[in-house]
């Protein structure tokens, strides 16, 4: 018992003129849909047209086509007796001896249903009468996941415990029909006119498994991606990532409940569609965008600028000295005195002369550590050194 292949591909003209009676997937399924019955269409002048509703039964001599993107599974009291996973056109024969009962076609997912069939098809005789359901092998869309509550991962770049609220969709592939039909999908969707099993169908039990599960890993799937070196690392790059948190979110799932090795399901794609992170990472991520804004060449350039606007800032007021160190840590404000004091040093000194008249240059004198602790202090009361900067700094310029 088995299937004779007819035609490949399309169905022709030629063909559509020879068969009268034929069947193909149930017209206007949801794109959601991941199983619907088969049933049957005729020809009225060329044009098809339903003539039994939801009839997804084939007997000896049942002409079936099979489109792009389907796979055709045929059972018998509940067990799987055949699948044609390549588009064209089949003829049902439960007695030609040349019939065949799996039609895999070529690729991955050829070979993924070849080695699935050994282990899950027919034992017995199976009869003239068979159930036929097709499976959406297309990119299946619009699933969707979401948090009530924060949920905390840990985050290599941040080196530490981050949270968020999140929510978004994701699509998936059935990339084994054989191991969704028989180990997945609920008897009820395997029945004589039974209604399409549709992922996006609030009723779907089975969907809301999915749904449950996606949402409990998604602490795993996080920290997938934020610890991936080939990631970069950065939680900022989630949203724009499809592929690449797809992944991460299909090895978290796929660790916990073996999606595709016992249910033959993979996550494809996810759009992010918002990520509320918990008051601490949001402080935490303020911090880093400034440290990331402030380093390398950027950083230099920017104290640069810094330290012009204020010096020029001191030439323009009269309490311009202490500002002139805005924006500068001790060191580097002890580093701009110090030149200062140099410079001052090394300049003559007019109101000093030689016995011959001439001028002459003379020892700066010791600063007193009076004036520098004044202004250090000015430094402080201005914002620019901590406290404690400033304790140090008092502590070497008395000796202590």
């Amino acid at each position: 018992m088995g299937f004779i292949k007819a035609f490949t591909g399309a169905l022709s003209g030629t063909f559509a003129d020879q068969w009268k009676e034929y069947y193909v997937p149930r017209q206007n399924v949801s794109a959601t849909a991941g199983l619907f019955e088969a049933e049957k269409q005729g020809q009225n002048n060329g044009i098809g047209e339903n003539t039994k509703g939801s009839n997804n039964i084939i007997t000896n001599g049942s002409k079936i086509v099979v489109p792009e993107g389907t796979a055709l599974i045929t059972l018998q009291d509940g067990a799987i007796t055949g699948c044609i996973a390549e588009p064209g056109g089949f003829i049902f024969s439960s007695e030609d001896p040349n019939s065949k009962s799996m039609f895999a076609g070529d690729g991955i997912v050829g070979q993924l249903i070849t080695q699935t069939w050994d282990r899950v098809k027919f034992g017995g005789m199976p009869g003239s009468q068979q159930l036929a359901f097709y499976v959406n092998l297309k990119e299946i869309p619009n699933n969707k996941f979401g948090t009530q509550s924060e949920i905390y991962w840990d985050d290599a770049y941040l080196n530490t415990q981050v949270g968020a609220i999140t929510r978004g969709t994701y699509s998936l592939h059935i990339v084994d029909p054989l191991m969704f039909v028989k180990n997945f999908v609920p008897a009820r969707y395997l029945q004589p006119g039974a209604e399409p099993f549709d992922f996006a169908d609030l009723d779907n039990d089975a969907s809301t498994q999915l749904f449950n599960e996606v949402v409990s890993t998604l602490s795993a799937a996080f920290s997938n991606y934020t610890n991936d070196p080939s990631k970069g690392n950065r939680i900022s790059k989630i949203q724009a990532d499809q592929i690449g948190f797809a992944q991460a979110m299909s090895k978290a799932v796929e660790d916990a409940y073996k999606w595709k090795t016992e249910r033959g399901l993979e996550i494809v794609k996810t759009a992010i569609l918002a990520i509320e992170y918990d008051d601490d990472t949001k402080a935490l991520l303020s911090d880093v965008k400034k440290a990331d804004a402030l380093s390398g060449a950027r950083g230099n350039s920017f104290m640069q600028q810094s330290v012009a606007r204020g010096v020029e800032a001191a030439g323009s007021n009269q309490g311009g000295t202490g500002m002139a160190f805005m924006g500068m840590g001790v060191n580097a404000a002890g580093g701009m005195m110090q030149g200062m004091q140099q410079n001052n040093a090394a300049a003559p000194n007019p109101f000093i002369q030689t016995s011959q008249g001439q001028q002459a240059s003379s020892e700066q004198p010791a600063e007193n550590p009076y004036d520098k602790l004044t202004e250090m202090k000015k430094l402080l009361d201005n914002g620019v050194i901590t406290q404690a900067d400033f304790d140090a700094a008092k502590a070497k310029i008395l000796g202590l």
